[in-house]
């Protein structure tokens, strides 16, 4: 069996390929994912990699550094890409922690600085209300729309 630490390097390797069949197939199937934006299982964390790796055509992954042991992972990673709904450019720095069943993710938690990223996403609205928990609220909202809407295209 490969270490965990070998399963999250090939989970990057796969998403800095676009290649979200690769991240399914690191994740177990009952999967949890969350991050400041999604809490999802299962199937729809396969769908929004899919929907991740196919919007943004310049996304560009680095994995910066990885630790793991047999029930808990970590992974600091940064995320170059354009967002898809503003034509802004984002500089994400995540850290990311896990935690295995079966050899596989089966709990994945992202996290950054949201007032960061939302002045980048969006500008100067971004920088105006990032903070505030109304624009978290909508940007969630806005998230699930959007995955749902995917899903309905797919």
């Amino acid at each position: 069996m490969q270490s965990h630490r070998e399963l999250i390097e090939r989970f990057y390797a796969a998403f800095g390929r676009r290649d979200w069949q690769g991240m399914v197939a690191c994740c177990h199937p009952r999967i949890h994912y969350s991050d400041e934006s999604y809490d999802l299982r299962g199937e729809r964390v396969g769908l929004l990699w899919q929907m991740h790796c196919t919007r943004e055509t310049d996304l560009r992954i680095e994995l910066i550094e990885v630790d793991a042991d047999d029930l808990w992972g970590f992974a600091r990673w940064e995320r170059h890409t354009t967002n898809p709904d503003t034509g802004r450019p984002v500089h994400q720095r995540v850290d990311a922690e896990f935690a295995f069943r079966d050899g596989l993710i089966a709990r994945h938690v992202d996290s950054f600085d949201f007032w960061t990223w939302s002045r980048q996403a969006f500008g100067p609205r971004g920088w105006l209300m990032g903070w505030s928990d109304t624009m978290r609220d909508q940007i969630r909202e806005r998230a699930r729309d959007g995955l749902s809407a995917f899903g309905r295209q797919t």
